[in-house]
């Protein structure tokens, strides 16, 4: 495992909006976000704090969070409530892509990514527990996470993968050869093959000291971020070994307990072999629960399920 060096906080932006979920920074800087109100904000000057701004783009009506900027400036946004849909960034219009598969109501998108031919692919995290119950599918380890793709044109998207631990975020592969997943119940990274000869089979690509949530990747070149909502537990890797009448006796306790975040912290970033190029990692941190993270010139911006505003840290030198 890559040895961690410090995460080095620098500035708080407010939002006063709880839950920015997943950060994306667009070509000239600014970072998107979407809050536990249904809104998706656009943030300008993010890295000073003096400048900084926020301005409304458009209302999904539901509960935004993952987010994946297109070439023309609008967004695919997985959306927990009302499934997958296209966002404009000019005038606010919201578009349905996709709300049931297989027949059974799209619920829980998590993350998605875009192909230069108009394909999406995107996960959901969980069938048998909403968003508020999140929890309970880490701890009962339902497996019951996929990863969906829709056809441009189509409004009906395939199964790619089941059986994921609470499937999360996606990257592409820097060739786009490959997808990668974030197994948050199992932290661990997964790849899915899309060309040659073993397209669609899945492999292990990175385990990880945390929980990964969302991924962003950094261009063709770069590395693919990795936000850890948590770090590793040893008791719940036991309980995960369990049978399941326990691990379901488990959540249904877990849903009903109350919930506070870990105050460790971190972020991975990883390169095409699975790498690891960066573990930052804070302790006692006063921003709790990293659940996305994106680079913007000579800083990180994070975002969290948990805080009511995104925080910006210092970029690590280049590997």
């Amino acid at each position: 495992m890559h040895r961690p060096t410090a995460l080095v906080p620098l500035h708080h932006v407010s939002l006063r909006a709880r839950g920015p979920e997943d950060v994306v920074a667009d070509p000239h800087g600014r970072v998107l976000t979407g809050v536990a109100d249904g809104r998706i904000l656009r943030v300008h000057h993010p890295g000073d704090p003096r400048r900084a701004r926020t301005e409304v783009l458009a209302g999904t009506g539901g509960r935004p969070l993952g987010l994946e900027l297109l070439p023309d400036g609008d967004l695919v946004v997985c959306d927990a409530e009302r499934g997958l849909l296209r966002v404009s960034t000019h005038d606010g219009t919201v578009r349905v892509l996709a709300d049931t598969v297989a027949g059974e109501r799209l619920r829980f998108c998590s993350n998605a990514v875009a192909l230069p031919d108009g394909t999406v692919y995107f996960t959901v995290s969980s069938r048998r527990h909403p968003l508020d119950r999140w929890i309970g599918d880490i701890v009962e380890h339902t497996g019951t996470g996929r990863l969906l793709r829709l056809a441009p044109g189509d409004r009906e998207p395939e199964v790619v993968l089941e059986g994921l631990q609470f499937a999360n975020g996606l990257a592409l592969g820097g060739d786009g050869s490959f997808l990668v997943i974030a197994e948050t119940g199992s932290c661990r990274l997964t790849r899915c093959r899309l060309t040659g000869p073993r397209a669609g089979d899945a492999e292990p690509f990175a385990d990880l000291p945390g929980m990964p949530d969302n991924l962003w990747r950094e261009g063709p070149d770069g590395p693919v971020w990795v936000a850890l909502a948590g770090p590793r537990l040893p008791p719940l890797d036991l309980l995960h070994r369990t049978r399941p009448a326990i691990r379901r006796a488990a959540a249904r306790v877990a849903v009903h307990a109350p919930y506070r975040p870990s105050g460790t912290v971190g972020v991975v970033a990883v390169d095409d072999r699975g790498r690891t190029v960066h573990h930052l990692t804070r302790g006692h941190s006063g921003f709790r629960m990293v659940t996305s993270v994106c680079a913007v010139g000579d800083h990180l911006v994070l975002g969290s399920l948990w805080e009511s505003g995104v925080a910006v840290c210092a970029r690590p030198a280049a590997r």
